[in-house]
């Protein structure tokens, strides 16, 4: 069995498929939209929105 959760996309509802074994602030790519989610719990699992990376200009 490889898929043991799937909750829905914030953006657009889609059941993301998640596999058995996750870890917390895993990235994930949603096949609906193809944004990128990131895991920010676990028991249950909830996804969000991936943070987008940003330059820190050496800060």
């Amino acid at each position: 069995m490889t898929t043991a959760i799937a909750p829905a996309c914030p953006k657009c509802e889609e059941s993301v498929e998640i596999g058995e074994t996750v870890r917390l602030n895993e990235i994930l790519e949603c096949v609906g939209c193809r944004i990128e989610l990131e895991i920010v719990a676990l028991d249950p699992v909830v996804i969000a929105l991936a943070p987008e990376v940003e330059e820190d200009w050496g800060e």
